[in-house]
């Protein structure tokens, strides 16, 4: 019996799910500007089993394609009981989202009666020739025998795309990485593992790095520890402290060379009220303990004595590397209300000697900001209102588990579209930065144990999945990127299409565009959800871009 295969080119923003029909239409061109990552998918059916389908990509030279399998991983929690009805479903089970190469130079193995589908990401050159380019993905037996074949045709527009702008961070877990890993912190092991992850991060857009001089107290339960991963060495000798930046220096010699521009600095008091100060190692007659943590009053005399002695040191050491316009601050994360007092204790001791850098905080109550406790306040995008209303400069943004309603997020059951919106909602209200406090959480909540990030998706049924990793552990080190990942940084990229259109025709006319044809002004909570909406204005961007081009505009 001859075997039915079936097959669909689709854009990066469907997602194909293993026991249900395809939903979306076949998208079969698109545009790009040099220096572009362009995605797209093939996705694949066969009523049989078929243990060893190859893969052939058909391609004009100057443009660099490359395959991956779209992965499925299980979801317990994809969403909180008062959702909203934006979301493609809500049901537990199997969830499109890691990015697997493919085996033996392209080989799949093809379960039956099951749509699965290969994501294709294309690396436009900045000498890429303007026009057309043909991609052809070919399905073949092991003889040779073509099941199915797709076409996709990629524009080229001859104009560059311009240098992110935005100063962007996802939370970069370097305990996780020893853990995962089983290996020493700060061993050779763990540095090299280090370096592939911010090189994943830099190539998808993330240019400001969390940089641990002292174990983060963030997402760790109280009286709970996580693994040191102190970058700074501290010698305590009575009431005199000496400190060596050599593993600093390594860290931001490594992090600069890989494209990372921005440092921002651990949190200096605990999350969720700035109570305590956060684990801190040092040397004392020669041996390593513990000597500030759960058990230090952060507003002490004792702590406060630490930081008049290292916060200056550290402002040194940034002078001296020339990182003054690099360096970022944080006191304590996401305070709320009630910590008023203690937030604005802790504003002042560390005020006092970083005045002259940036302390960004997420937060959203904007009676932080306006009593001057934070220069660069971080609201979440569901908050956000107040800080625009007064004209905030510059205005920053975040979202984690609880923005589960109206706003954009990356969940796993999430139309990617509602992911990919926020490229074109940053550029409207000209957001300076985006935060994520999940590059690599491989942990339950409060870092209470360790997890396997391709069986736990939601922190031990606490996040939906998707909020906590963006990248899974790979073989030999090298991360495996996920859906959302790639979706997000087609966001930052229409954002910079969109700062590029700006310089020819104005900022006011590039607003007009994004929200022609729209009954209510884009907004972080009003905003189409339809990916074809976002493909076909990314597509009106790109001949905009072209015209004025062409017009010597």
């Amino acid at each position: 019996m001859e075997t039915v295969f079936r097959t669909r080119v689709l854009s990066s923003l469907a997602k194909v799910f293993a026991d249900e029909e395809l939903r979306d239409r076949p998208y079969a061109g698109g545009s790009a500007l040099r220096g572009e990552t362009y995605s797209f998918q093939v996705a694949y059916w066969s009523d049989r089993l078929l243990a060893a389908v190859r893969v052939k990509i058909l391609s004009d030279p100057d443009v660099l394609v490359s395959t991956r399998s779209v992965g499925l991983v299980p979801s317990e929690l994809p969403c909180y009981h008062n959702h909203d009805e934006r979301i493609l479903r809500s049901t537990p089970g199997l969830y499109p989202d890691p990015l697997f190469p493919l085996e033996d130079g392209g080989v799949l193995k093809i379960p039956p009666k099951q749509w699965r589908a290969l994501w294709i990401t294309v690396e436009v050159g900045e000498d890429a020739a303007p026009g057309p380019h043909a991609i052809e993905v070919v399905f073949e037996t092991e003889t040779g025998e073509q099941l199915g074949a797709e076409r996709f045709e990629l524009d080229v527009i001859p104009v560059m795309l311009p240098k992110q702008e935005l100063v962007h961070t996802e939370w970069f877990h370097t305990d996780c990485l020893a853990t995962y890993y089983n290996v020493d912190v700060f061993s050779e092991e763990h540095w090299k593992l280090i370096d592939q992850y911010v090189q994943t991060a830099a190539r998808h857009g993330i240019n400001m790095i969390l940089t641990p001089l002292f174990t983060p107290p963030l997402d760790t339960a109280v009286g709970g520890e996580r693994p040191t991963v102190q970058l700074v060495d501290v010698e305590k000798d009575g009431d005199v402290y000496r400190f060596g930046f050599e593993r600093l220096d390594r860290w931001i010699d490594l992090c600069t060379a890989r494209g990372i521009e921005y440092f921002e600095f651990s949190h200096l008091f605990t999350q969720w009220g700035a109570k305590h100060a956060p684990k801190i190692v040092a040397r004392e007659n020669g041996e390593l303990r513990k000597i500030f943590g759960w058990e230090t009053d952060a507003h002490g005399p004792e702590y406060r004595h630490f930081l008049s002695q290292f916060l200056p040191r550290l402002v040194s050491y940034i002078r001296g590397r020339g990182l003054e316009k690099r360096s970022y601050f944080h006191i304590s994360d996401e305070p709320k209300i009630a910590h008023l007092e203690q937030y604005e204790s802790a504003s002042r001791t560390v005020r006092e000697y970083l005045d002259e850098f940036p302390i960004i905080d997420a937060l959203s109550d904007y009676a932080f900001y306006e009593k001057g406790l934070v220069k660069n306040p971080i609201p979440a995008n569901n908050h956000i209102d107040p800080f625009i209303e007064h004209n905030v400069r510059p205005l920053w943004t975040y979202y984690c588990c609880s923005q589960f309603r109206d706003v954009s997020n990356r969940f796993f059951n999430f139309p990617s579209a509602r992911n990919r919106i926020l490229g074109m909602q940053l550029y409207k209200f000209d957001v300076a930065g985006f935060l994520h406090w999940g590059y690599n959480f491989w942990n339950t909540q409060y870092s209470k144990k360790a997890i396997d990030p391709y069986r736990v998706t939601d922190a031990g049924c606490a996040f939906p999945s998707g909020d906590a990793f963006l990248v899974y552990p790979g073989e030999q080190g090298q991360p495996v990127e996920s859906i959302r990942m790639e979706v997000f940084f087609e966001a930052l990229q229409d954002l910079r299409a969109l700062k590029l259109l700006e310089q020819h025709i104005g900022r006011d006319a590039v607003v007009g565009m994004l929200e022609e044809g729209l009954d209510k002004p884009l907004s972080f909570r009003e905003y189409p959800i339809e990916a074809e909406w976002l493909l076909a204005k990314r597509e009106q961007i790109n001949r905009r871009i072209r015209e004025c081009a062409a017009a010597g505009r």
